[in-house]
């Protein structure tokens, strides 16, 4: 689905932030990264979400090369890729409706569409009683959510999530980890960044390790260690 050969990235003039990445990403895939703080994660996350560009190497989706893509082939390349930010980035004067119907908008979804989608997503993740309540007025876990429904809006091929645990709780994670694994099974690519060693060993999913800016080790399916969520 998604193929990173010899990937390197920089900021600007800076210095190379990631370095010789080789990776391959399956269809219905779901895949932890880990590393601390620095690794590299998010930047490869953006690579991968054709945010950034990479300074050498070449990125491939569905076997074409991205450097060949025209702009609006590029566009609609975007458009199959969802990203739960960690910061959330939702519009604080918008309902979770509204905020949640935003990339079906941008498209040209047809009101009846729209609100037939954002339902069945509100209610997936159980933000159903948030409909109309706008982002101030909610908790941590909430928004987090509401920004997961979001990224999923569309049913993306591929689905990038940038340590989205991190600040909710037990229950929140749960939550929100049932229904990334559900995508998986209906046949989107979900990769994972979290930096929970106990989140990681319940989830019999393939890890990818990080450190300054390289792919270290190798990224075996790891065995369940316990039942999942």
């Amino acid at each position: 689905m998604l193929r990173l050969e010899n990937v390197a990235m920089r900021y600007g003039q800076g210095p190379e932030v990631l370095h010789g990445i080789n990776l391959d990403l399956s269809p219905s895939e779901f895949v932890f990264m880990m590393g601390p703080s620095g690794a590299g994660k998010t930047s490869l996350l953006h690579l991968m979400g054709l945010i950034h560009t990479p300074s050498r190497g070449r990125i491939k989706i569905h076997g074409r090369d991205v450097r060949s893509m025209s702009g609006n082939e590029l566009c609609t390349a975007r458009r199959r890729i969802g990203i739960v930010f960690q910061e959330f980035r939702l519009l604080d004067h918008l309902s979770a409706y509204d905020n949640v119907a935003v990339p079906l908008r941008i498209s040209g979804g047809k009101d009846r569409q729209i609100r037939a989608a954002v339902a069945e997503v509100l209610d997936w993740l159980g933000l159903s009683e948030l409909i109309d309540v706008c982002p101030p007025q909610m908790s941590t876990g909430q928004r987090q959510l509401v920004a997961a429904a979001r990224a999923i809006i569309r049913r993306p091929d591929l689905l990038l999530c940038d340590e989205p645990t991190s600040n909710i709780d037990t229950r929140f994670t749960a939550r929100l980890m049932r229904v990334f694994a559900k995508l998986a099974d209906a046949g989107t690519t979900v990769v994972l960044s979290t930096h929970h060693d106990d989140l990681v060993d319940r989830h019999p999913y393939r890890v990818i390790h990080l450190a300054r800016g390289r792919v270290i080790g190798p990224s075996p399916v790891r065995p369940a260690m316990a039942a999942a969520d």
